[in-house]
């Protein structure tokens, strides 16, 4: 295979799947602007990989022994929400014990034009979705998203969606911002009911 489709960094345990470069943001801190990939891995696809090229590269990095399968590379893993149930169930065949997360956006159910939540339930543990500011005008002058200020919205209303139907659903944002704006986001996040959590930045 001449593309990371499955790749670990940092020492972490966790696998990574890098399904997509396509995104809905062009976030002006995102790394892939300033780097290929993560500790040397070059995350760049030639293409998007198919379904049989995931499951195969799931395989070759011991998906049976992982304790933990993030969808998570140098794009929004949910511009294919139409496979990622496909995956996660082949996931559970392969590994029933392993957390499957999906780090995203939150644009997934903007992007398919319906509610695709429920089909996550059952297959994903965890959705860890980028909040990145505290408001619709200050996300949109550092995420430049293709909805504009609306993915503010799209993200926050994503969320309490997926809360019906996932176990755990939190907000992130990186420690960049000042302590008075993480205030903000905290009690941003605590008003829409969903765990904020603050995430060191990667250089």
């Amino acid at each position: 295979m001449d593309m990371n489709i499955a790749y670990s960094y940092y020492g972490q345990k966790p696998l990574y799947l890098n399904i997509t470069n396509r995104c809905t943001n062009k976030c002006k801190f995102c790394i892939r602007y300033t780097d290929s990939g993560v500790e040397g891995v070059d995350l760049w696809l030639k293409r998007e990989p198919t379904v049989e090229e995931i499951e195969n590269a799931l395989v070759e990095n011991g998906v049976s022994e992982r304790e933990e399968i993030v969808f998570c590379g140098y794009g929004e893993p949910m511009m294919r929400y139409d496979i990622i149930p496909e995956i996660c169930r082949f996931i559970r065949a392969k590994n029933p014990g392993a957390k499957i997360r999906i780090n995203t956006n939150g644009h997934g159910n903007r992007i398919a034009g319906r509610d695709i939540t429920p089909e996550l339930e059952g297959l994903v543990d965890e959705i860890s979705i980028s909040l990145n500011e505290k408001n619709a005008k200050l996300y949109n002058d550092i995420c430049v998203c293709d909805y504009g200020e609306d993915g503010f919205y799209e993200l926050l209303d994503f969320a309490k969606k997926a809360k019906k139907h996932v176990k755990s659903v939190v907000l992130s944002i990186v420690d960049v911002l000042s302590e008075e704006d993480i205030e903000e986001c905290k009690k941003l996040a605590a008003e829409n009911g969903i765990p904020l959590r603050v995430r060191k930045m990667i250089k």
